[in-house]
């Protein structure tokens, strides 16, 4: 139920216009806090600090934790938006008839998106559990991407050892040129990209090293996240 919707129910309770404020000022406070962190995360990364959401929104540190208890809650949040796009982005490539096209410009397109957006690229390349619904989008396309994949070395233009848990790889990769190249020099993910897309079309030049195992690709995407996973409150930062 909205606040209009308990103002307008006929309960005649006096209760309810004292809540009424209430109600409104913790939302405007929660769409603050959340476009706040879209401006820090998208600048400076999800290394960020509560506090410096807390700052850019105008609010206590006490509010920013009532409303978002942990990081990984406020992350979900704020991406929840790009999660949608990177979703629909799979299913846009897996439309298209053509299997490479639709995967090297999958490729291209996710890569970008972290161009766009440095909070997402951080997104993109660590594991957060707590957030359910954001993992559940991750988890449909990478359903999609198999797909993907499959379609790719089927057509036999894709090279038979790429895996999955290479596009991982060039996402982490990517994310460190980004950080590294900023505002400097903005565009210069892209060629190491469309090396990398090169790369993965036949025929191969030759064999390739084995990649990480699935646990042990976890396990590091799960390191990357655990600054972001636990309260915040108290720590000071």
């Amino acid at each position: 139920m909205t606040p209009r919707d308990q103002h307008t129910g006929g309960t005649g309770s006096t209760a309810d216009p004292a809540a009424q404020p209430l109600r409104s000022d913790a939302e405007r406070n929660r769409a603050r806090i959340i476009a706040a962190a879209r401006t820090v995360f998208g600048r400076d990364g999800l290394n960020a600090s509560m506090a410096s959401v807390a700052r850019e929104a105008g609010v206590g540190i006490a509010t920013m934790f009532r409303r978002f208890p942990t990081k990984e809650e406020l992350v979900a949040a704020v991406f929840a938006d790009r999660m949608d796009a990177y979703v629909q982005a799979t299913r846009e490539a897996l439309a298209d008839p053509d299997p490479w096209r639709g995967f090297s410009g999958y490729i291209e397109t996710v890569c970008a998106m972290q161009a766009a957006d440095r909070g997402f690229a951080d997104v993109l390349t660590m594991s957060l559990p707590g957030a359910e619904a954001l993992e559940a989008c991750r988890a449909e396309a990478y359903q999609g991407f198999l797909e993907l994949i499959a379609r790719a070395q089927d057509s036999g233009d894709l090279r038979e050892d790429f895996t999955s848990r290479d596009l991982v790889l060039l996402l982490m990769a990517n994310a460190g040129v980004l950080s590294a190249t900023g505002d400097a020099a903005p565009d210069a993910w892209r060629r190491p990209v469309a090396w990398m897309i090169q790369s993965f079309r036949t025929p191969a030049r030759g064999p390739l090293p084995d990649p990480p195992e699935d646990a042990a690709l976890y396990q590091a995407m799960r390191r990357t996240s655990l600054g972001i996973t636990s309260t915040e409150a108290g720590k000071g930062n």
